[in-house]
């Protein structure tokens, strides 16, 4: 009797995000996961240097988490949040607007950051509706990324992954998102028109961009000049909350406090799926009226789930303690001086060290040719990466590593140990396609 591995199971019956099923690219079949580490269907192990698509924190199965998540499942599983409430919801509340910027006062749960986006949009939207002016822009960046519903996708860059659905998605503004006294004017240019309701922005980086981190001050006088003409600000923190840039939030860079923040990923350790919307008391009181059509009519069945809350409040404890902080800038210091060694390569450019980022541009994969070559050469790079040990996802020609907090230090050399041998895979088969 022949045994079906995972892999050919779910080759037959499953359909796998941001895949081309024309190119097959590598499956890995996990069985179990702990710390920094995945375990694979046949024993063997590799780090997870991604933290499983930026949401991972402290690690796989951390016994804080999965302690708090057990004790909430025997006592409260679920709830409609529509009439109802409990202890979990409230206490993280409490807890996040703590560590928020000082003048946010509210929190709308939600599933996921493009719903998060969603909620921000809408709130934005409806505050302007609520108090009888008609500001129906947005303003966005270049290269932006909010997710993958409709919402999420208009405010997001244009292209391949937006093309099929370019006629529904509705416009919206792209300011440059590197300096530009041009991006400057055509924002004041925008906002003076009082037709602009909100301007929304990834802080610090621009993940599913490439990484781009970004020029501090174009985007602090994007913000000073929204605010000037009471245009609200939206910080979409779904990657760079809860200390992945350095600071707790990468917003707190800004002189000016965001009026809403978007957050996912890390709030609940990577265990999971819980957001928040998180906003100001003001734009909550605009929807507080004895007129019902003024109510937020937005909700999830799973909005506020116990059970995710109580994982999100364990997260948080380990996320605010000083074993964590310290984590952070050990995994910051360590990046860095990769950095100086991947800087002296001639095959890659323009490396980046931002907080527990770290990533470089691989010029190769840029140029390789058609899309199909280019599939291949990063599923080859991919190969590399796992061959050595370690589980690295390119954002096309961006190589990033993101690990968990809990990462330790011969972890990390065995990460950097396999970015190099990765590269060097790739130099050869240059060498060999070209002789």
């Amino acid at each position: 009797m022949v045994v079906e591995t995972l892999v050919e199971k779910d080759r037959r019956v499953l359909w796998h995000p941001f895949t081309q099923t024309a190119h097959p690219e590598l499956l890995l079949p996990v069985v179990a996961a702990h710390g920094a580490t995945l375990v694979l269907e046949d024993g063997h192990e590799i780090i997870d240097g991604i933290s499983s698509w930026w949401c991972n924190l402290h690690g796989h199965c951390h016994p804080a988490i999965a302690e708090a998540i057990a004790e909430q499942a025997v006592t409260l599983d679920h709830v409609l949040f529509g009439g109802c409430t409990h202890e979990p919801a409230v206490r993280l509340a409490e807890e996040l607007l703590r560590i928020l910027p000082s003048n946010h006062a509210r929190i709308f749960y939600s599933d996921n950051g493009s719903t998060a986006v969603e909620v921000a949009l809408k709130m934005s939207l409806q505050y302007w509706s609520n108090r009888g002016e008609k500001r129906l822009r947005i303003l966005a960046l270049e290269n932006a990324y909010h997710g993958d519903t409709f919402g999420a996708m208009s405010v997001g860059q244009r292209g391949i992954f937006t093309a099929p659905f370019k006629d529904l998605l509705f416009d919206v503004n792209h300011l440059p998102s590197s300096a530009s006294a041009d991006g400057t004017a055509r924002c004041r240019e925008l906002c003076s028109t009082g037709e602009v309701a909100a301007f929304i922005f990834e802080p610090s980086v621009q993940g599913a961009a490439g990484m781009r981190v970004w020029d501090k001050e174009i985007l602090q006088s994007y913000a000073e000049i929204c605010k000037s003409f009471g245009v609200l600000c939206i910080a979409d923190e779904v990657m760079t909350g809860f200390g992945r840039t350095g600071p707790l939030f990468a917003s707190s860079a800004l002189s000016l406090r965001p009026d809403l923040v978007c957050l996912s990923k890390g709030l609940t350790g990577g265990t999971l799926p819980l957001a928040v919307t998180s906003c100001t008391e003001e734009i909550f009181s605009a929807f507080v009226s004895t007129d019902r059509s003024k109510t937020l009519f937005h909700g999830h069945t799973f909005t506020a789930n116990p059970i995710a809350c109580a994982a999100a409040r364990a997260s948080l404890r380990l996320t605010l303690s000083s074993d964590c902080v310290a984590a952070r800038e050990r995994i910051e210091k360590s990046h860095s001086l990769f950095a100086l060694v991947l800087a002296k390569r001639s095959d890659v450019e323009n490396v980046r060290v931002v907080g527990t980022i770290l990533a470089f541009d691989v010029p190769v994969i840029r140029v390789e040719g058609s899309s199909a070559d280019t599939i291949s050469l990063r599923n080859k790079l991919v190969g590399a990466f796992v061959d050595a040990g370690v589980l690295l996802r390119p954002l096309g020609e961006v190589v990033y590593l993101m690990p968990p907090y809990c990462i330790k230090d011969d972890e990390l050399t065995c990460c950097y140990e396999a970015i190099l041998s990765g590269l060097d895979c790739i130099v050869q088969r240059q060498v060999i396609n070209e002789g």
